[in-house]
């Protein structure tokens, strides 16, 4: 019997998944719920939906059509939330800018883009009046003004609540004919050369929002700080993912530890998100103590391999570790290291190492493969044997803007490639050793930069360090660590660094220079690496000996 040809999809039972169903939900269910808090405001899902629809008809007004490009600059403020939901529900495309890039590069994502209108906070009203005059698109501007912290300058013809006020509370929206339809539009954040920007569809956010819900714990009862950058990956889909489950967002404007701490205790906060250098800042805040708090807080982290020396800082201080893995490209998370009940008996670096595995593709993500990156074969469950991490998913991109070359290298052989490195453990539990372009090749042997990063980050007076390459006359390349000392702690030599290292480590794959300094970092918190890379050749070009 032919099923298929009988029986159609019809209105009744086929409605395409978009995440703006979820704020439809929440307003119904939690009408009189508080949704947003931010300073001493608050917001119903009531309100909530009401405004985002106000937003929604007023960029309609404003000229703003059905797959056009809308774009923000603005930290973590209600606004930013805001058109996480009013943006596609105009019908239009939402790009969440980067507000740590320079004034070229978001000249370059407002022209690529081709965004029609801009929200700008008013603090970056001078960066972006810098992109602006250097860009051929003229989007009309709308200034946000923080009430907490009011800028110097306007730049935009209207303010945003104002702006806002113009809509109509009872606008339908435009929700998508089409799942396919784009939602929106996140950068990379281009360590060399210009961004690639990866278009994310309502299916694809919906499927990767149900997923983290799911992942991290979220529900009605969750209360979720914003520490993690909304622009950021449209913040892991979290501004979706809260609002599915009826929780609660707190908006932090920006990232402060003393703030996160009071936070935490004003508003019994449940769960937060970061990247590890987040994590990082947190532990070495002047603070003392435990989180004050009878339950963990929920810490999802990734973006980066967080050592497993962050992980025990960590759950010293009172929080329970959720390490996520995935990239832009991926709409965020697309892997995590699902607990399981056999380790519940370890501790200490047994119970962290364990955590700093980048494990399992969530619940949603059809696979995650470690390959051989020439014949796409599965690498065998050793431990041991590297491969490439591949992704085959319904919460991946729908490729890159304009560049339809880059799209196909990236689904070469129908998976996508991230360019991590890894193993797969015999549990078929993946952990990443190195991006492909940061491996070190010393006398033939493959040295994982993460494992020496890893170690390095037990010493006790080091906060942060990154490895690269640095070419050896006799070896052809040998590991460089670049360190950045923990605040108030005594001075440490680079050879001392060296021999601890190398009562841990096999000589070959011990650092042969120690670096101190601050490292360079993208806009997005990654440490720089090609420009420590640069840094190394130069030393290893002076002519300064290793050790």
């Amino acid at each position: 019997m032919e099923y298929d040809s009988e029986l159609g999809s019809v209105a009744a039972n086929y409605v395409p998944l978009t995440p703006l169903s979820f704020l439809a939900r929440a307003a119904r269910v939690y009408p009189d719920k508080v949704a947003v808090v931010y300073g001493p405001g608050r917001t119903t899902y009531t309100e909530l939906l009401r405004r985002c629809r106000r937003f929604a008809s007023a960029l309609q007004r404003a000229g703003v059509m059905p797959g056009d490009t809308v774009a923000i600059l603005a930290p973590n403020v209600p606004a930013l939330l805001e058109a996480h939901f009013a943006v596609p529900l105009a019908g239009a495309v939402l790009n969440a800018i980067n507000t740590r890039l320079d004034a070229a590069a978001i000249g370059f994502i407002l022209d690529h883009g081709g965004a029609k209108l801009l929200l700008v906070d008013t603090e970056f009203a001078s960066l972006v009046r810098q992109a602006l005059d250097g860009t051929a698109s003229k989007p009309l501007v709308i200034d946000v003004e923080d009430p907490l912290e009011p800028g110097t300058e306007r730049i935009g013809g209207v303010e945003y609540e104002a702006f806002v006020r113009s809509g109509d509370a009872d606008f339908a929206g435009c929700y998508p004919e089409s799942e396919w339809q784009s939602i929106s539009l996140n950068y990379t954040s281009g360590t060399t050369g210009n961004p690639r920007a990866a278009l994310y569809s309502h299916r694809s956010a919906y499927l990767n929002a149900v997923a983290n819900a799911l992942a991290f714990g979220l529900s009605a009862r969750s209360v979720y700080l914003w520490t993690l950058p909304m622009f950021h990956c449209n913040g892991w889909t979290h501004p979706w993912a809260v609002t599915l489950t009826g929780g609660t967002h707190v908006c932090l404007r920006r990232l402060d530890p003393s703030a996160v701490f009071a936070h935490i205790r004003e508003h019994s906060v449940t769960h937060m998100a970061g990247a590890p250098v987040v994590l990082n800042t947190l532990i070495h805040a002047q603070f003392v103590g435990r989180l004050p708090t009878a339950q963990p807080v929920e810490i999802a982290t990734g973006g980066a391999a967080p050592p497993s020396a962050v992980i025990e800082a960590m759950e010293r201080l009172g929080f329970r570790v959720t390490h996520l893995y995935g990239l832009t490209e991926t709409n965020g998370p697309a892997a995590l290291c699902e607990w399981r009940s056999e380790w519940d008996a370890l501790a200490g670096e047994a119970r962290s190492r364990k955590m700093a595995r980048q494990g399992v593709g969530h619940a949603l993500t059809e696979q995650v493969a470690v390959l051989d990156p020439a014949t796409l074969q599965p690498v065998p469950s050793d431990g041991r044997t590297l491969g490439e991490i591949m992704v085959r998913s319904n919460t991946l991109m729908k490729g890159y803007l304009r560049n339809p070359a880059a799209t196909a290298e990236a689904f070469a052989g129908g998976w996508f490639h991230t360019g991590d490195l890894a193993v797969l453990h015999p549990d078929g539990y993946l952990e990443v050793r190195d991006r492909a372009k940061d491996i070190i090749i010393s006398g033939g042997e493959n040295v994982a930069s993460l494992e020496v990063e890893e170690l390095l980050y037990r010493h006790p007076q080091i906060m942060e360090a990154a490895v690269v390459a640095m070419p050896h006359p006799h070896w052809g390349e040998g590991p460089c660590a670049f360190v950045c000392l923990k605040p108030g702690v005594g001075p440490v030599s680079e050879q001392a660094i060296i021999e601890w290292c190398r009562e841990r480590l096999a000589h070959f794959k011990c650092p042969r220079r120690i670096v101190f300094g601050a490292l360079p970092k993208t806009a997005t918190g990654k440490i720089q690496k090609f420009r420590l890379r640069e840094r190394a050749a130069q030393l290893a070009a002076s002519g300064q000996p290793d050790q």
